[in-house]
């Protein structure tokens, strides 16, 4: 049995190296740590007469994570042999993207055409795309598991789910 082939072997170029993501991890978890530390001090992050403040354990958290950030980013660039190994070649990142833009683009379509919609057309698209079935039986499908859902939630458990800006289900009463 051979060994499989490490990316950016199999003839796709490389698109990211171990070092170049581990340096802009780091810088991105050092910014999300800050904004986490300035809030959580806008809050409030020192004790108070009745006891720790709004902010105060957000606070730690977020300097946590700052002083983690800093030891990783330093540790990245000061490397004297960088770890120069593919992260992702272009094929490994076609396939992610292929999952994670129509994922984006339905968080955003759930806003106007609501939960429902939206996952019927997503699981529909997804089955005709990715899994190539045919068109009529991934649009019955989509159609069936977001019925399934709307019966599930709105009629027997009565918690309404999120049904957009456009309200296409409105006629149903819901």
């Amino acid at each position: 049995m051979s060994d499989p082939v490490p990316p950016g072997e199999a003839g796709s170029p490389s698109v990211a190296n171990n070092h170049s993501v581990d340096t802009v991890v780091a810088a991105l978890l050092l910014l999300i740590g800050a904004v986490v530390v300035f809030e959580a001090w806008r809050l409030g992050a020192r004790w108070t007469s009745d006891g720790p403040g709004a902010g105060y354990f957000p606070f730690y958290i977020g300097l946590i994570v700052c002083i983690s950030a800093v030891g990783i980013l330093v540790q990245s660039l000061r490397k004297a042999s960088r770890d120069s190994a593919t992260f992702v070649d272009q094929e490994q990142l076609r396939r992610v993207l292929s999952v994670l833009l129509p994922a984006t683009v339905y968080v955003l379509v759930i806003g106007f055409l609501g939960l429902y919609v939206a996952s019927a057309i997503y699981i529909a698209i997804f089955m005709v795309v990715l899994g190539k079935y045919p068109p009529a039986k991934s649009v019955l499908l989509g159609v069936i598991v977001s019925a399934a859902f709307f019966v599930m939630f709105e009629v027997w458990f009565k918690v309404p789910l999120y049904k957009g800006s456009l309200d296409p289900l409105h006629f149903l009463g819901y």
